[in-house]
């Protein structure tokens, strides 16, 4: 600050301030622009969604789940709420499926839930996340027919109920 003062003062009085001291011209190196290339995909989910899914294995379930009534509940709230575009049944008796495609590592971990579209993503949605709480430390490893690696499996989900 003192120095700036000194200066200012020498510059105020008509002396010349003093020369500029050259800052010393560095090359920098030359770099090659950087390669964007997207990471290879796991193993597990380079594997493609069957387009049939008819032919996809049931779920290797160890213990099958139990559907709870209590879990229709959500699904009703929706269509009651006009969120699903599902008829209502003449006898008062919805039965609304829920596929879902799963893919399941060797380990027996799920990778990847694709639920079938029925017009009703938070239902579709939902239907998805069962299946993933359900599979939960209760999928048999091996993989369809014994053989290990990531395999595609059909998961039904059926809420039923009376309104």
């Amino acid at each position: 600050m003192l120095a700036f003062l000194f200066l200012l003062q020498a510059t105020a009085q008509g002396a010349p301030p003093p020369p500029a001291v050259p800052h010393p011209v560095v090359p920098h190196p030359v770099m090659p622009p950087p390669v964007l290339q997207a990471p290879a995909p796991p193993a597990g989910l380079a594997l493609a969604l069957p387009t049939d899914w008819s032919v996809l294995a049931p779920m290797p379930y160890i213990k099958p789940p139990e559907i709870a009534a209590s879990l229709s509940g959500f699904v009703a709230t929706e269509i009651a709420a006009g969120r699903c575009p599902i008829a209502r049944p003449v006898n008062g008796h919805y039965v609304v499926r829920v596929d879902v495609a799963t893919l399941i590592g060797a380990d027996g971990i799920v990778r990847r839930t694709v639920p079938r579209a029925i017009h009703c993503p938070t239902v579709e949605q939902y239907g998805a996340g069962l299946v993933l709480s359900f599979a939960r430390a209760n999928i048999r490893t091996g993989g369809v027919g014994g053989v290990g690696g990531d395999h595609w499996y059909r998961a039904t989900i059926m809420f039923d109920w009376r309104g």
